[in-house]
């Protein structure tokens, strides 16, 4: 999906970063189902990381991904958080990044939350056009689905009630060009995949069906840090940037589901010279933080 707007054109917004896991309070979380608890804290710290158990560990993860990012262009932020044990790291998650086709995802989750507060599923053309909007990533669906949920305000006003308070979606139609940091892509993860999230089951259901399906080309990114047998749902962005003089934003967030892990993962990055460089950068960052967070962890009792 390589997107071609004629009109896009992508402002740079100075954005204040803060990252916290609490839930918005007042009526941002109306669309929320009650009882609904936020994702845990352990994933959200910004900077180079928090929450892998021992502080080696997160040093040596840490260096290497400065050793590895140093000879690559541009930016990279990651965030990753493992529901089953506990294990959560963030690296350089201090600055919004353009989500590309990433925002989907919060398209999706809004489009759900939205006919949930009106008592009802989704209707069959709804259904259709959030199909095609994340396993083929369509951008006509993606607008027109953005304006159903109410354009930039309805998006923030999920956003806030899951507690995503710095990601800034864009006006419509210019979804693409909204933007935020990983670790609160994982909360649009969380609440998409999570029984303790503001999403029914049959929803949640729909959702990871549509994440693990999309079409071959796409299915990079993330993916490429499973493991063996794992359950793979993703949903990736890419778009060569006018505000980046063309070089491309490459973004990848998803969710790693074994036995003993789910893994909700997202890197984002910005400024590669191309499409492929920004991807083996994003699947490298990926192999190396999970490989991290799956080392040697045992599940949570209760878990």
């Amino acid at each position: 999906m390589r997107v071609r707007w004629a009109s896009l054109v992508v402002a740079v917004t100075t954005v204040a970063a803060c990252y916290a896991w609490a839930p918005a309070a007042g009526p941002a979380t109306a669309p929320a189902r009650k009882g609904w608890r936020a994702p845990p804290p352990a994933a959200a710290t910004s900077g180079g990381g928090a929450s892998v158990p021992g502080p080696a560990e997160r040093r040596d993860l840490t260096r290497a991904l400065d050793d590895y990012l140093e000879d690559r262009p541009g930016r990279v932020a990651a965030a990753a958080f493992d529901l089953v044990t506990g294990a959560g790291y963030t690296y350089h998650d201090s600055g919004p990044f353009l989500l590309a086709s990433v925002a989907k995802a919060g398209i999706l989750t809004a489009l759900l939350l939205r006919a949930q507060a009106a008592g009802r599923p989704l209707t069959r053309h709804e259904r259709s056009r959030a199909g095609v909007m994340i396993r083929r990533s369509d951008n006509q669906a993606a607008s027109e689905l953005y304006a159903a949920v109410g354009g930039r305000r309805g998006l923030a006003r999920v956003l806030r009630g899951l507690g995503a308070t710095a990601t800034w979606p864009a006006p419509w139609p210019y979804w693409g060009a909204t933007r935020g940091g990983p670790s609160e892509q994982l909360r649009v993860l969380w609440a998409l995949s999570s029984p303790a999230g503001p999403v029914s089951a049959a929803n949640r259901r729909f959702a990871m069906r549509l994440m693990s399906s999309v079409v071959p080309g796409q299915a990079w990114g993330v993916s490429a840090a499973a493991s063996a047998g794992d359950r793979v749902s993703l949903k990736n962005g890419w778009l060569p940037a006018r505000v980046h003089g063309g070089l491309w934003t490459v973004n990848s967030i998803g969710r790693l589901r074994s036995d003993g892990h789910d893994l909700l993962v997202a890197v984002l990055s910005e400024r590669s010279p191309g499409k492929d460089t920004g991807i083996a950068t994003v699947e490298r960052v990926a192999r190396l933080v999970v490989g991290t967070l799956r080392r040697d962890r045992e599940p949570r009792r209760g878990a």
